[in-house]
């Protein structure tokens, strides 16, 4: 006998989990009649969500093995961040600019 994958009740649909992670939508003020600035800010906005870059990634179709690999290095890079913020507070390595 086959079981089908139901949600848990009254929990969020897993196929539609990264629609709900962001609560808040973005916003942007226009000041003044500058619609330049409020699209340059949208725009900047847009780029540290990382929004271009997961558009950019969905054109084409990705294979598991790809997936898992971009994943893997994305980790990586991740960890590998960490390990120097941690230890430029610890003052092990002297920081690219100063705070």
């Amino acid at each position: 006998m086959r079981r089908a994958f139901l949600p848990p009740k009254g929990g969020p649909d897993p196929c539609r989990s990264n629609l709900l992670e962001r609560r808040n939508p973005l916003q942007v003020t226009v000041r003044e009649n500058n619609i330049e600035q409020a699209l340059r800010v949208l725009k900047k906005k847009l780029q540290r969500e990382g929004l271009f870059r997961e558009m950019k990634r969905r054109r084409s179709y990705e294979k598991p093995s790809e997936k898992r690999a971009r994943k893997a290095g994305e980790a990586v890079r991740r960890a590998r961040k960490a390990a120097r913020k941690q230890a430029q507070r610890e003052g092990l390595v002297a920081g690219a600019r100063a705070k």
